[in-house]
């Protein structure tokens, strides 16, 4: 039997133990590159693959960047700070502290965590984008014996088809799906496409029973939510009881550009917004916890 050359990813961080990315205690893998360009990024040097412009390279204090032969920056993590100059600097939406991981490189990483997890999330920058080596590292995960306990979760922000969905399904335990704004006009202006494949993405999920979490972001006067509350609680209704509402409010940290100039999102506010959303729906609403 032909085996399959094994998939390697792109990933801009990882963090060991995280309790805000799905059920439990959890290992965040975030892959770098996102197919929306959204106005009110918090981490906008995930979206773009560096283009080796090489201006990162002089605004490195501790010397881990450089140019090699063929004017590609290459990154030495042993001497990096990660002081994020490189990152401040960049004009690209990028990093060039990005790790290359074979999904072999990726299970064993996980092995070392796996008794102190209880499962593996991948988000973004948009994971979708890098679906078969999320489809064979689940597949990995779940045929290993001393890791099939971890539960696999995706982080997407929904434009994944629904044949996508359906790929990866066999090896999926739950997916969280961001809903930036209802009006199609709403979000194009807001992350550069229409979000008919995020609404449809959420009833895909919600039929093969993996939508996990359904997170709404509030930014006062900018995204449609607030306005748009009939048919946001009408969707939410057509859910199983057990999706989670998550509510993301929006603060200033980490994004560029004229998102600084929006108003943030008080805890006044997204009170407000709780209290009319929950008016209309039966399921579990989480709020957020900080506000910065």
């Amino acid at each position: 039997m032909t085996m399959l050359p094994e998939k390697q990813a792109k990933v801009s961080r990882i963090l060991n133990f995280s309790c805000v990315d799905g059920p439990g205690n959890r290992l965040v893998i975030f892959l770098q590159g996102c197919n929306f360009n959204c106005r009110n990024c918090h981490n906008p040097h995930t979206i773009n693959h560096c283009n080796h412009c090489g201006d990162c390279v002089e605004s490195c204090p501790s010397s881990a960047l450089s140019l090699n032969e063929k004017g590609e920056v290459i990154w030495d993590a042993s001497a990096c700070t990660n002081c994020d100059n490189c990152i401040e600097v960049c004009g690209n939406k990028s990093s060039p502290k990005i790790s290359q991981y074979t999904v072999s490189e990726m299970v064993a990483m996980i092995k070392h965590q796996s008794m102190f997890i209880s499962g593996i999330t991948v988000s973004g920058g948009e994971a979708t984008l890098q679906l078969p080596f999320i489809i064979q590292l689940f597949e990995s995960i779940k045929s290993d014996e001393s890791l099939k306990h971890l539960t696999c979760f995706i982080d997407s922000n929904g434009d994944l088809s629904a044949t996508g969905w359906e790929r990866v399904n066999h090896v999926l335990d739950g997916a969280m799906i961001d809903l930036k704004s209802w009006q199609r006009e709403t979000h194009q202006w807001l992350v550069g496409k229409d979000n008919h494949r995020v609404i449809e993405s959420v009833k895909s999920l919600a039929k093969l029973g993996k939508l996990h979490e359904l997170r709404l972001l509030h930014i006062p006067g900018k995204s449609d939510l607030d306005r748009e509350l009939g048919s946001i609680i009408k969707l939410i209704q057509s859910l199983p009881k057990e999706v989670l509402i998550r509510l993301n409010a929006f603060q200033h940290h980490g994004v560029v550009g004229e998102a600084l100039e929006w108003d943030k999102c008080s805890e006044q506010e997204m009170n407000r917004f709780y209290a009319l959303l929950s008016e209309g729906v039966e399921h579990k609403i989480q709020l957020p916890t900080v506000y910065t």
